[in-house]
């Protein structure tokens, strides 16, 4: 229970690096907004309705203790005048009337207010209706004779510190949350491009474009990729330039001794030494084939139908029965010759075991699936990740007698993760080996 209450909060949080950031900075101000409106609202706001409202009820027992020292109907009128000019109140005296009905009408924040001060001032009945006029409220007291009408401005009930306050705070949290967005992003930045170069370096892709930028520690971690690049590209030309060295010096006495062999006539011994040596020289081949890889070829936008076409066409030609499976074209950035020697390593290795091969390839959720199914005798589960190990072979679960030098899937393999992609191997709807190949787009 609680291992689903951490998933379920960890996909309610955002997962880039910038949503995360943001989150950072907007909730301390968010909590920080909340608390001061709350102390606003507690203290400010209550303390100034109940002010402005205890005005009002002041002037409005004014009104009434005037009204009631002055009693004769002459004297209602200059008091009124007084009202209106003094106080911003209309005061209006309704003789005969009676207040049957002391109900208030749609009382809000401020009215509220209202009734509770009038409560403490006026003595008597009253009534206060906050609906039949949009900017005024009408108070309606019980007097002696009659009823006396008050009608007060809302301005006197409401502060307008409260609006400007709410659109300042509003206003000002945009405002910072706009410069935190443009802020992070280009923090960010550095971030998205360090991690597209070491994908595309990853990928065996040049980055020639890429420099440190960004904060001190991004800068850092980008000079440290670009002296780790190096260092790579060092030592993949050392390797490369003594396997040459390699290949030219065990080359030369291999060629010798053919040479020999073949002005030394024809018997059974000199068929078998130049069986040997043929077996040398290929795997030699193989060695060398799997320890060079192909990292000088460059990405090309390459077909993939076309290529895997090709290789068909040629395992074919080595009596294989190889089907393919014409799709979509589908183009992509790739090292041709390697991703050449992948497919047909894969497509020998099925014909080598098997009676027919099928192949096939497909666009799936943003990458690129090759599927290369045989009918052949397959390779258990547990020892599927054996045979991309440098010189295993498994013989003993497959046909006996056949040759390789056990690097054939290890070098499939290794380009394909140049690529980066990879290889899985599976059970085959043919009843044999399925070696699915991805790559990215």
């Amino acid at each position: 229970m609680r291992r689903h209450v951490k998933i379920a909060i960890k996909r309610l949080f955002p997962r880039s690096l910038l949503g995360r950031s943001l989150l950072i900075i907007v909730t301390p101000l968010v909590l920080l907004q909340v608390v001061s409106a709350f102390i606003f609202f507690e203290t400010h706001w209550e303390t100034v309705s109940l002010r402005l409202a205890r005005g009002v009820a002041g002037d409005i027992a004014a009104v009434i203790a005037l009204l009631e020292r002055h009693s004769e109907p002459g004297n209602r009128g200059w008091i009124s005048d007084l009202a209106s000019s003094q106080m911003s109140l209309v005061v209006r005296f309704k003789e005969g009337e009676e207040l049957l009905d002391v109900t208030p009408v749609d009382i809000g924040g401020g009215e509220g207010m209202l009734l509770q001060s009038l409560g403490e001032r006026v003595q008597g009945p009253f009534r206060i209706d906050g609906q039949s006029l949009d900017r005024h409220v009408i108070v309606d007291v019980a007097r002696k004779g009659g009823v006396l009408e008050v009608i007060v401005p809302r301005k006197r009930l409401f502060s307008a510190t409260t609006y400007v306050f709410v659109l300042w705070m509003v206003g000002t949290s945009l405002l910072l949350f706009a410069l935190a967005t443009i802020f992070m992003r280009n923090q960010v930045k550095p971030i998205r491009r360090l991690a597209i170069a070491a994908d595309n370096f990853g990928k065996g892709r040049d980055v020639p474009s890429f420099k440190p930028e960004g904060a001190k520690e991004v800068r850092q971690a980008a000079t440290a990729f670009l002296a780790m690049r190096e260092r790579i590209l060092r030592q993949i030309r050392q390797r490369t330039e003594m396997l040459a060295g390699v290949s030219h010096d065990l080359r030369t006495p291999l060629t010798r001794l053919r040479l020999q062999l073949e002005m030394s006539g024809d018997s059974d011994d000199v068929r078998d030494m130049k069986a040997d040596i043929s077996e040398m020289e290929h795997m030699l081949e193989s060695y060398l084939a799997f320890a060079r890889g192909e990292g000088s070829e460059l990405p090309q936008p390459t077909n993939l139908n076309e290529l895997l076409t090709e290789v068909a066409s040629q395992a074919r030609r080595k009596g294989g029965i190889v089907d393919i499976e014409a799709g979509e074209e589908i183009v992509l950035p790739l090292r041709p010759h390697a991703i050449k020697r992948c497919v047909t390593n894969l497509i020998d290795n099925a014909t080598r075991y098997a009676s027919r091969v099928a192949i096939h390839a497909q666009r799936s959720n943003g990458v690129i699936e090759v599927f290369i199914d045989d009918d052949g005798p397959g390779i258990p589960a547990e020892k599927r990740d054996d045979v991309f190990k440098p010189f295993i072979r498994l013989d003993g679960s497959r046909k006996p007698g056949t040759g390789g030098t056990g690097l054939g899937l290890t070098i499939a393999r290794d380009v394909v993760r140049g690529h980066g992609g990879d290889i899985e191997l599976d059970a085959s709807p043919s009843g044999g080996l399925r070696a699915k190949l991805w790559l990215p787009m």
